[in-house]
């Protein structure tokens, strides 16, 4: 997996993504410490980071089946080694702290057919499995009564 050093960079990926797949994408941007999800911690009209920087945060949409979204979060901590995250959607079923590297070859899995959904008769339950190359794979519960026909289409 390539580094993706920015939140501009991971849109960039993303967007031939949705372009190799035949996909509509809808992107929204919040720039500035008073406009990210840090707001309150920003302060009143406080819009750099204490380094001088412009946090950028995206929201971003795929259209078409299955639903996904896809929130890139800032470099957090500030110190400028990129080790940002990323809350990830699909079909309702949040996957959260998926590291902004990963976030193409998640995407991918997901649009490719490589996820699938792990059905469990006692104690009764599903996951979503997320395979992804190197060995990583992302695990998410999902709550018996939010079982879309994308999602109940993939039980195993």
């Amino acid at each position: 997996m390539e580094h993706l050093h920015s939140t501009e960079a991971a849109l960039t990926v993303l967007r031939s993504i949705a372009r190799e797949y035949s996909r509509e994408i809808e992107v929204s941007h919040d720039i500035g410490a008073d406009q990210t999800s840090r707001r309150t911690a920003a302060g009143v009209g406080v819009t750099a980071d204490p380094d001088g920087s412009l946090p950028h945060e995206a929201f971003v949409e795929f259209g078409g089946s299955p639903r996904i979204s896809v929130r890139l979060y800032p470099d957090d901590d500030g110190d400028g080694d990129g080790d940002a995250d990323a809350l990830i959607t699909v079909e309702g079923v949040e996957c959260p702290d998926v590291p902004r590297d990963s976030v193409p070859a998640f995407v991918r899995s997901v649009l490719s057919g490589l996820a699938y959904v792990r059905g469990r008769r006692f104690p009764p339950g599903y996951r979503l499995i997320v395979p992804l190359p190197g060995d990583e794979t992302y695990k998410e519960f999902i709550p018996m009564v939010t079982l879309t026909p994308w999602l109940s289409a993939r039980v195993r």
